[in-house]
């Protein structure tokens, strides 16, 4: 049964904590299901796993979980067709893997590079490889991004490329501004391609879902979003606070989400880069501060945001 059909545009979860981390599901028996990941300045977190009851347009908890401090990301499995396990990934303090059930949720495997230390460096993000899912990619405070054991900059962030095929490329941003490319095969060499022009921290990152030419990334504390088609950029600032999350969309090369304290989701159309791009062709105004923008893979008509404690998912 399809949500079309009903024309209901937003629908609406509350939490009951503030919600940070989401992603969709993008299993093609599991329409409509995401992972939030809650926000509490203490050791006791939870994720929650919801999903929408089409029959009756309510989003319900289907489980919940205890988590270690609060997860800078959480990610489903890149697995479209439904062949492997149903596997969600979480970062804080380390990689976890979670095999989800209908009923509950179980520690898969714990992943911790620091084999010889009594501390751990949190992680502030990751990325599960589409074309080879054994591959995740944890990007760290402690300045390394850990595949193969590479060592960066300080990295806030890292991506997976589907330039060459894939599986190889990724790229990472960090405190010096920078956007450095990366191959699996040769480690030890690294490209920046990109730079921000006043050198101010790059906190997120994310790659075009269809043109691996284009990236966008976004700065501490900033109000605007850095698009780089082959080195050119442009920006996207009509944001009038910090902004907090960006999104490709999944099945056009030339539009993107930004969302931001504002309150504001703005999706742009970038088709006529590197000319200048002054005002979005869709916006939304949110309940409140914008901490989260995920566009659903499997279902490019739904966007999802997080403010305060609820998620929203709103057709486009």
């Amino acid at each position: 049964m399809s949500l079309h059909g009903k024309r209901k545009e937003i629908y609406k979860y509350e939490a009951p904590w503030t919600v940070y981390a989401m992603n969709w599901s993008v299993r093609p028996d599991k329409r409509f299901r995401l992972a939030l990941g809650s926000f509490v300045e203490e050791y006791n977190n939870k994720v929650q796993i919801v999903g929408l009851e089409e029959e009756n347009s309510e989003f319900v908890c289907r489980n919940t979980f205890d988590h270690p401090y609060p997860t800078t990301k959480v990610m489903w499995i890149p697995d479209s067709k439904g062949v492997y396990p149903d596997l969600l990934a979480t970062s804080g303090d380390y990689l976890r893997i979670w095999r989800v059930g209908e009923t509950e949720t179980r520690l898969e495997c714990l992943l911790n590079n620091n084999k010889n230390s009594d501390f751990c460096a949190p992680l502030t993000s990751f990325d599960w490889n589409e074309v080879d899912p054994n591959l995740l990619g944890t990007s760290s405070i402690d300045t390394t991004c850990t595949i193969w054991g590479l060592e960066t900059g300080q990295v806030y962030d890292i991506s997976f490329s589907r330039a060459g095929g894939g599986r190889d490329m990724f790229a990472s941003v960090g405190a010096d501004g920078s956007v450095r490319m990366f191959d699996l095969r040769h480690l030890e060499h690294s490209t920046i391609i990109y730079e921000d022009p006043q050198h101010h921290p790059l906190l997120r990152l994310c790659w075009n879902k269809q043109d691996p030419n284009y990236l966008v990334t976004m700065a501490m504390d900033s109000m605007e979003v850095g698009a780089a088609p082959l080195f050119e950029d442009a920006l996207l600032n009509n944001h009038r606070a910090c902004v907090n999350g960006i999104a490709w969309a999944p099945h056009s090369s030339c539009h993107i989400c930004t969302a931001a304290e504002d309150h504001q989701a703005l999706i742009w159309d970038i088709q006529q880069m590197p000319r200048a791009i002054e005002d979005p062709i869709l916006a939304y105004t949110a309940e409140g501060e914008i901490n989260n923008v995920q566009w659903a893979t499997t279902q490019p008509d739904w966007i999802a945001i997080c403010y305060n404690n609820c998620l929203e998912i709103l057709r486009v």
